[in-house]
């Protein structure tokens, strides 16, 4: 079987990968993140049509009242309309999105108008940046047992990769960030982790069953060993997830485009970063087997 020769386009991942992450970075610390109204608090609306409305003619119309930043949705049937604004709650909120959603004739209700107070807010900023560094910590040192302080390198700025280039296209192009999304990113994390660990796994048994020491062949094998998997697994989740992203509707729209960019940035990751940085730390055979082992192996006939 030929085999394709990954590890000699590294270099070129690099600069994409740098390239990407800058502008990430670059993005999030001018623009930062549009946070949905489950970490900002708002006001919900919910308004029934006689008739199923087109969502896009909705949004429309509230942007014309000057409502420009409104999430809109259905709400279990497509003639109820859920509508999220990202403002503080008055009594007459209610009648003025009704008012909105009626100028050309439509038949528009008022189901109910109520505040929404942030379900995230300081205890996401305070414990779940803490939960998550020490989420890294302990995979570094689960890593690091299990292969060696390299791979957990690798594999930990590989999660750092993905997570922060899905939250950078998230900013740049002002998608709302809310609890779905975050999950998605937390998925991501697993889904990454996962690949990553595969491959790492076929590089330590090729490094221990060759007597080169060539790593970047050993680990260019070891991708093409497991690309086979990389393909099914990936190929069938982005099925799921393209469905989900065309007909799953506005309630799981952002989250499935996360996790659809995650799944290809992971799979690119757990080959031109996780991997191709074994290589780049100067990764050797004696890494991983003891010197008075590999003596003992070259002796071998």
């Amino acid at each position: 079987m030929k085999l394709i020769d990954f590890m000699g386009k590294r270099h070129i991942a690099y600069i994409v990968s740098i390239l990407l992450s800058v502008i990430a970075i670059g993005s999030l610390a001018v623009k930062q993140l549009n946070l949905g109204l489950d970490f900002t608090g708002g006001t919900q609306v919910e308004v029934h049509y006689a008739q199923a409305p087109e969502l896009d003619d909705v949004r429309e119309a509230l942007g014309q009242a000057g409502y420009a930043h409104a999430s809109v949705q259905t709400f279990g049937a497509e003639t109820d309309i859920l509508v999220r604004l990202q403002q503080d709650y008055s009594e007459n909120v209610g009648a003025q999105i009704v008012s909105a959603l009626s100028t050309h004739g439509e038949d528009v209700q008022l189901v109910r108008a109520e505040f929404v107070g942030a379900q995230v807010g300081e205890q996401l900023r305070d414990q779940g940046g803490l939960g998550l560094l020490l989420a890294l910590g302990g995979i570094m040192i689960y890593l690091a047992l299990r292969f060696q302080y390299k791979f957990a390198i690798g594999a930990v700025v590989s999660l750092a990769h993905d997570v922060l280039i899905v939250l950078g296209i998230f900013s740049l192009f002002g998608l709302e960030f809310d609890l779905t999304v975050m999950a998605a990113v937390l998925a991501v994390l697993g889904y990454s982790l996962n690949d990553t660990i595969v491959i790492y796994d076929r590089i330590r048994e090729n490094i221990q069953k060759s007597r080169s020491n060539d790593i970047a062949r050993l680990c260019n094998d070891a991708v093409n060993q497991t690309l086979a998997r990389t393909v099914a697994t990936s190929g069938t989740t982005l099925l799921v997830l393209f469905a989900l992203y065309l007909m799953g509707g506005d309630m799981i729209h952002n989250f499935s485009l996360a996790l659809i960019i995650g799944i290809f940035l992971g799979t690119f990751s757990s080959i031109y970063v996780s991997a191709a940085l074994l290589v780049l730390m100067n990764l050797k055979r004696e890494d991983l087997i003891p010197t008075k082992r590999a003596e003992v192996e070259e002796e071998l006939p």
